[in-house]
């Protein structure tokens, strides 16, 4: 029997819930003896149905992690345990663990004093304990193995992939010519994710013909009121906050670009649900963007504000140049499959 930290199921889905709910629902599928563990305060019930979600424990949080999920586990001998949203037991040693990236390392401002202390204290540890670790692309497992000195052989990468609602298929229409014109962003709103430098490089457009979308939630963890006062000075700029994956789906299908200039990226999935929807993308050529979109994006460099504004300029002006990346995005996208990725863990699984 295979045992998976299901926590994620009580977190809002950014990238490491995304990764975590698509790999358990495709091992879920692929692997008929695994059990997922969850404490009583699930927010996502319709995922926990699909999962046939095993709630145990009176806590929550960290101390359901720490106290109530390997006291259950040492109770039905002590099986390995599969963690998949960085964080995991620290004193239970039949596991496996998922790191996504050290962002919290490289850009330690991104992240507030107390979860960056938490992951600094916590991270090393779970690492070292863990019989085999997972990360999400070949720069963070190069980064992991680099900062905490943990032999290669140790780290497997397993990559995120598109969900399914994301599929070209199931789109509404893409805007016509007489609908508003945007460019868009998604991702948590820190200053990691470089929006102070597409907000900067969206001014130096100095054009009226398109609107600049944020979508994003502020998490209390990633604190950056700077870049709020920027947005609300802007009226072409829309801060749209979370919205649903149906609602995405369709901004992504009618926006004329999808702008990505993050500093630090361990893997980075919207550019990929971006082409999946048909819109092209620019994003930076650093971290593990190269390798995950390869030559199907328009690279900017991050840190030159007019390199990023000269790449939306060419996206959003020139037809030929759109078409070519949207085709060459859909071709992008069909290198990765959450099942694929369930079927790696599995074997890794199956090797412990």
């Amino acid at each position: 029997m295979i045992y998976v930290n299901a926590r994620f199921l009580t977190q809002p889905i950014t990238g490491v819930q995304r990764y975590s709910i698509e790999i358990s629902k495709a091992l879920n599928k692929l692997v008929p003896n695994v059990v997922f563990l969850a404490p009583n305060n699930i927010i996502h019930p319709e995922l926990a149905k699909e999962l046939n979600v095993k709630v145990i424990g009176k806590r929550s949080g960290h101390l359901w992690e720490q106290l109530d999920l390997p006291r259950y586990l040492k109770s039905v001998n002590s099986p390995l345990l599969v963690n998949l949203a960085n964080t995991a037991p620290l004193f239970y040693k039949n596991k496996v663990s998922t790191l996504h990236d050290i962002a919290f390392v490289r850009y330690p401002e991104s992240f507030s004093r107390s979860f960056r202390y938490s992951y600094q204290l916590a991270i090393p540890f779970i690492l070292r304990s863990s019989k085999k670790v997972i990360t999400v692309s070949e720069f963070s497992k190069q980064e992991i193995c680099d900062v905490y000195q943990v032999a290669k052989d140790k780290v497997s990468v397993i990559y995120n992939a598109v969900s399914d609602v994301f599929n070209e298929n199931t789109l509404s229409p893409v805007s016509s010519d007489t609908e508003e014109k945007y460019i868009m962003a998604v991702s948590s709103i820190n200053k990691q994710k470089n929006f102070h430098g597409l907000i900067e490089a969206f001014n130096l457009l100095n054009q009226t013909s398109h609107q600049l979308y944020i979508i994003g939630s502020i998490n209390k963890n990633f604190a950056d009121p700077e870049l709020i006062n920027a947005i609300d000075k802007d009226p072409r700029i829309k801060l749209l906050g979370r919205v649903s994956d149906e609602e995405l789906t369709n901004l992504y299908a009618g926006a004329s670009a999808f702008v990505y200039p993050s500093f630090y990226e361990g893997f980075g999935i919207p550019p990929l649900e971006a082409q999946a929807c048909g819109c092209p993308v620019v994003v930076s050529n650093v971290a593990s963007l190269p390798e995950v979109c390869g030559d199907s994006a328009l690279y900017c460099a991050p840190d030159n504000i007019e390199d990023i504004a000269n790449k939306i300029q060419m996206m959003i002006s020139d037809k030929d140049l759109r078409s070519d990346f949207i085709e060459k995005g859909y071709q992008n996208i069909n290198k990765y499959s959450w099942e694929a990725s369930a079927a790696k863990l599995n074997a890794l699984i199956q090797e412990i």
